[in-house]
């Protein structure tokens, strides 16, 4: 068995979908596990195999789509020599799972919700040991399958959690938030949902081409109608309340990266 995934909710079935939508694995050197009726659905869905515990100790990887909470209980029962492990848990350093796990073979990453539908940013990081085992370098492959990669050092993985893997939520309040000004203007529901999203998902081609502050100003006319929605915006300090809650959750992934 090539891999098994542990943990096939909506992060870990997605990053499953896009492995085997890229054909990087066939279903066969597949294994998940999760509670029984969820294994058990998954694998009828997919074509890969159940799994039990005691079927880990003949898998060549195993990627750990768990929450951070059950790193301490999960750890053992998962824990085999000559594997190579692959942790999507937010807040644990590689550090704590080389403890945990009994060998430097880890690799950390981080995607976001978009892996779902193949846009996630991820980041990754890994000792010396997970490179020379080849273990990084199939990790890059298989977040590949849902989205772009980005190696960073650790000591930049909660920020990254607090930015980019949390960014979907602020997103969504900011495009729930323009929906409801727009209802408030008259315009119906559906139909001002439908227009939040179109303007979000066209901005953000447009940064890639372009400064934020460049895009800004070239919407902004003098005297115009966005430049007075942008001095209310300032007003209420919306950029403000965005870095705070980078920052939150930020620290908030420092607190779950402590080994108690």
């Amino acid at each position: 068995m090539k891999l098994a995934i542990v943990g096939v909710g909506k992060m870990g079935k997605s990053i499953l979908e896009g492995l085997l939508r890229a054909e990087m694995l066939e279903a066969s050197d597949i294994g998940i596990l999760d509670t029984p009726e969820r294994t058990q659905q998954v694998a009828l869905e997919t074509g890969v195999t159940p799994l039990r515990l005691e079927d880990l100790r003949r898998c060549e990887r195993i990627l750990l789509s768990v929450q951070p909470k059950d790193v301490a209980t999960l750890a053992p029962q998962v824990a085999h020599p000559n594997t190579g492990y692959i942790s999507i848990m937010a807040g644990v350093s590689t550090a704590v799972l080389s403890r945990r796990l009994g060998t430097r073979r880890v690799v950390r990453c981080m995607p976001n919700l978009a892996a779902t539908i193949g846009k996630s940013s991820t980041a990754i990081t890994g000792p010396r040991e997970a490179e020379e085992a080849g273990d990084l370098e199939f990790a890059r492959a298989l977040f590949a399958t849902v989205g772009d990669v980005y190696d960073l050092p650790e000591r930049l993985f909660d920020a990254f959690t607090g930015m980019s893997a949390s960014a979907p939520a602020y997103v969504a309040v900011v495009a729930e938030a323009l929906a409801d000004g727009g209802v408030k203007q008259g315009i119906p529901r559906a139909q001002a949902l439908q227009l939040a999203a179109d303007v979000l998902i066209a901005t953000g081609e447009l940064l890639r081409k372009k400064h934020p502050a460049v895009l800004k100003d070239e919407v902004s006319s003098p005297g115009g109608t966005t430049i007075h929605g942008l001095a209310a915006l300032e007003a209420r300090a919306v950029r403000a309340a965005l870095i705070e809650a980078v920052e939150a959750a930020t620290l908030r992934g420092h607190e779950l990266g402590r080994d108690e």
